[in-house]
């Protein structure tokens, strides 16, 4: 089984998003009994809550449903415990890295790596942003699960 570790600042908007969105191009390309997914944020700020009400509209306008998800803060099992960590942005990378033991730090990946063409390196935080942010953060989250499966399937199924 690989698993996938999405990972923004509070785990509310961006890693709930990419979770849900890879969870379901997972399960449409019949992978949900080889790949597993999880998302958290690097603080533990909104521990226990669901996803942003403007995420949870913009992954359901695309078919996709979040709200099941709750937040939940990095441990210090995910390192171990995970084949892929998918950080948002360069501060949660950091973070990771920091909080990483050396053995597993290769694990940890920015996630539009995954997709160049999308012309960033960061997913923006929408948090504070209109509505309109949430269906920006959603295209790249998109194109980044897909690049995200394509290495996957080439380097480890």
């Amino acid at each position: 089984m690989i698993r996938v570790l999405f990972v923004c600042l509070g785990n509310i908007c961006r890693s709930p998003t990419a979770e849900g969105v890879f969870r379901d191009l997972v399960a449409r390309e019949g992978l949900s009994d080889k790949i597993e997914t999880d998302s958290c944020g690097t603080s533990g700020w909104h521990r226990g809550d669901p996803p942003d009400r403007r995420a949870c509209q913009e992954a359901k306008r695309r078919g996709i449903m979040i709200d099941d998800l709750k937040s939940r803060e990095t441990r210090d099992s995910d390192f171990k415990d995970f084949d892929f960590i998918i950080a948002m942005d360069t501060n949660n990378f950091d973070t990771l890295t920091a909080m990483s033991p050396a053995k597993h730090s290769d694990k940890i990946h920015m996630f539009l790596s995954f997709a160049p063409n999308v012309g960033e390196t960061e997913v923006p935080d929408p948090y504070y942003g209109g509505d309109g942010g949430f269906a920006n953060v959603f295209d790249m989250i998109d194109a980044a699960s897909n690049g995200l499966l394509a290495h996957i399937r080439d380097t480890h199924l």
